[in-house]
């Protein structure tokens, strides 16, 4: 006879978190059609050194931005946009009709406003202090 024993916290090791994580958007993409999910990423060097990067995946057509980030010295020079555009233009390549990124930061969501997003979602206090901003781009209309 099996043993059941329930684990929390820091007693699941990280490869099981990693495989609850991957059980669900294995589970996900189960039930539709045509998932093609691939990571996608853009970085900036300077003298072989990181100092901007995006990073995200596409998938249905669609970009999701997960991160994006400049070393703070170099902030305030474009480089967010500038980033935002080389990431766009290799979806565009793979076919994408619209991109969509979340931020916790109005500063940052006006910014993407700027470039042409659209907030299409907000959630006020998701964090104490902080709304939820979803914010969408759309190059091609959705049959």
């Amino acid at each position: 006879m099996s043993q059941r024993v329930w684990r929390r916290d820091a007693e699941l090791p990280p490869a099981d978190l990693d495989a609850i994580r991957d059980g669900v958007i294995l589970h996900g993409r189960q039930q539709t059609q045509g998932s093609d999910a691939r990571d996608i990423a853009c970085g900036l060097y300077e003298d072989g050194q990181l100092i901007a990067g995006a990073w995200g995946r596409t998938e249905f057509q669609r970009l999701y931005l997960s991160y994006i980030w400049v070393q703070p010295e170099h902030r305030g020079q474009g480089l967010g946009g500038q980033l935002l555009r080389q990431i766009e233009a290799q979806a565009l390549k793979r076919g994408c009709v619209d991109a969509l990124i979340e931020t916790l930061l109005d500063e940052a969501a006006d910014c993407f406003e700027h470039l042409g997003y659209a907030c299409v979602a907000y959630l006020h206090d998701y964090v104490p202090g902080f709304t939820r901003h979803t914010l969408l781009k759309v190059w091609q209309p959705r049959d």
